[in-house]
């Protein structure tokens, strides 16, 4: 039977196509409280600068494109002869760009969503304050993003897949951000393999059985290709 591989993508698989990450020493949160832009309570208080904030964000992932690691696992996807799921932390739409299927667990920005109603519809290039719901016509549309407090997107389907995978690998995550950084510790539980591709250590990378090490450009296409050649997930 072909093998299962469950992919998590975080900020570090898009950094290289010039979209900052959140935690390191230049990150985004370096710059900006994250009490102030991504929370519910910080919508409430100040729509228009979480709104200018996620306007910002929205117009840099409109202008990047995919580099050689997204376009690799959209490879994967296509050619591994078994399944392939790539779930997602990150709200930009650069694996859909390179042409993958992905579980968006914390959005995406080119979504809106209406608090008051949950409706959700393609997002302008900006939104403004009081963006209207064109279902309910509420002035309460905001981006269809998960902010801090919120319960992320698909998280039974997640742990189905996590538990029926035989290969979960974890790519460009900085492993401080739950939900996410206890999926190396779900699959392990039941039994399957892990794999780590990093720029650098994460905070939980002694929970892997193995770890390769480099920008994500580099060493996701060169593990892609020893799955593909190899005909096994373990590359």
């Amino acid at each position: 039977m072909a093998d299962t591989i469950v992919i998590l993508t975080g900020a570090g698989i898009s950094a290289e196509s010039g979209l900052g990450t959140f935690r390191d020493t230049d990150g985004l949160w370096s710059k900006v409280r994250i009490e102030d832009v991504a929370t519910p309570e910080a919508f409430a208080r100040d729509p228009a600068r979480v709104q200018e904030f996620y306007n910002m964000r929205r117009a840099q992932a409109a202008g990047a494109a995919p580099n050689p690691a997204h376009h690799a696992l959209a490879r994967l996807q296509r050619d591994h002869p078994g399944r392939v799921v790539i779930v997602t932390q990150n709200v930009d739409g650069l694996h859909e760009a390179a042409g993958a299927t992905v579980l968006h667990m914390h959005g995406a920005l080119d979504r809106a969503l209406c608090a008051a109603c949950d409706h959700r519809w393609p997002a302008p290039a900006e939104m403004r304050p009081e963006e209207p719901c064109p279902a309910c016509g509420a002035p309460a549309g905001r981006p269809d993003v998960v902010w801090f407090g919120e319960m992320p997107h698909h998280m039974e389907e997640i742990a189905e897949l996590l538990a029926a995978a035989d290969l979960f690998v974890a790519i460009g995550t900085s492993g401080q951000v739950y939900p996410a950084a206890g999926f190396v510790q779900e699959a392990r539980l039941a039994g399957v393999e892990t794999l780590e591709l990093n720029l650098a250590e994460s905070d939980v990378s002694a929970a892997f059985d193995r770890h390769e090490i480099g920008p994500a450009s580099e060493i996701v296409p060169d593990w892609v290709d020893r799955v593909l050649s190899g005909g096994r997930a373990r590359g």
